[in-house]
């Protein structure tokens, strides 16, 4: 399997993914960490992947979306943005109600 399959096969299997540097339980930047945050502040559950452990894996997202900053987040299979646009999807309220339109339970 490429990368870029693994890349499809994540996002389609799981209704969030966010590519990051480290994992949910050790953000590797602050910029993986205030996302990973502001999730745990929604409450949904999602899937991290580490793209530290894999160089092929850190390029091929970049590669993927056409976007050149970690992390990224996916939503029911499409590319949502990275930090500052998620920071200000959540601070609008815009994150909450893309989620809710897509069936996710939301806690906050």
């Amino acid at each position: 399997m490429t990368i870029m399959d693994q890349i499809k096969k994540d996002i389609n299997e799981n209704d969030i993914v966010l590519f990051m540097k480290g994992t949910t339980e050790a953000p590797q930047c602050g910029f993986s960490s205030m996302v990973v945050q502001i999730l745990a502040q929604l409450g949904v559950t999602f899937k991290d992947i580490n793209v530290l452990e894999s160089d092929d894996l850190r390029q091929g997202i970049k590669d993927f979306t056409d976007w050149p900053t970690i992390p990224q987040l996916y939503v029911k299979g499409e590319f949502i943005g990275g930090c500052d646009i998620i920071r200000e999807m959540y601070e609008e309220g815009e994150l909450k109600q893309l989620l809710e339109d897509n069936n996710i339970s939301v806690a906050a």
